[in-house]
Formats: C-alpha cells, sequence, structure tokens
C-alpha cells in the first residue's frame, strides 16, 4: 500500500511542472510596421518567379507546389554561373533599390521618433526641469 501512495505523489508533482508554464505570460513583440519596405528577392527567388511562369505553361495541370519547388530547385543547382548571372545582377539591383527606400524609410521613422520623445513629456515635467536649472544657477 505504501508504494501506490508514493506513485500519487510522483505523478501529482509531474503534472505540477508540466502546467507550470501555462500560466507565465508571453513576451510581447514589437508590432510590425506596414509601411516597412520587404526585403529584396536572392537571384534564386528571382529565377523562382520566371521559372514558375514558365512550368504552368508546360504542365497547366499541376497544382503541387512541392514538384515546382523541386524541379526549380534542381534547374537552379543546374545552371552554370554564366546562366545565373542575370538573375543575379536583377537580384543586385533590387538591393540597391531597397538600401535606398529602407534608409529614407529609417530617418522617416526618426523624425517621428523625435517628435515624440518631445510631445511624451508633460508640462509640468518640463517646468520643473526649468526650475531645477534656475535652482542650480542660483547656487
Amino acid at each position: 500500500m505504501p508504494k501506490a501512495k508514493s506513485d500519487a505523489k510522483a505523478a501529482d508533482s509531474r503534472l505540477k511542472r508540466k502546467g507550470a508554464g501555462a500560466g507565465r505570460k508571453q513576451s510581447r513583440k514589437a508590432a510590425k510596421d506596414p509601411n516597412k519596405p520587404k526585403r529584396p528577392p536572392s537571384a534564386f527567388f528571382v529565377f523562382m518567379s520566371e521559372f514558375r511562369e514558365q512550368f504552368k505553361k508546360e504542365h497547366p495541370n499541376n497544382k503541387s507546389v512541392a514538384v515546382v519547388g523541386k524541379a526549380g530547385g534542381e534547374k537552379w543547382k543546374s545552371l552554370s554561373d554564366a546562366e545565373k548571372a542575370p538573375f543575379v545582377a536583377t537580384a543586385e539591383k533590387k538591393k540597391q533599390e531597397y538600401e535606398k527606400t529602407i534608409s529614407a524609410y529609417n530617418k522617416q521613422l526618426e523624425g517621428k521618433n523625435s517628435e515624440e520623445d518631445e510631445s511624451d513629456k508633460s508640462k509640468s515635467e518640463v517646468n520643473d526641469d526649468e526650475e531645477d536649472e534656475e535652482e542650480d544657477d542660483d547656487e
């Protein structure tokens, strides 16, 4: 009999441990900004967009995304560097455009943040700062 009680206690402690994480608060991620520019596609993805169109024309009855992806991957691996060059060049051009747009986006964000910092201070805090400066001058 005593053995059964110890088994019940062990099972109880395991249950407690399993459920222990259920009550924890999850950390919140920062909300994604819908205005942020999307990252540019790599050379492979530039190739795949063209390859998908071609593959659909040749195989109109194919509905499987996996088949298209596998065929595209195999085709990409079989291409030489010279054959990949136009896709790499297009990807580089898109990357440069992205860098320009993201820098403009970041500058815009910096402008908004500096305005928010100033507006976050309430008027009483601003007045308190001025009074502190006056007290420092008197001493």
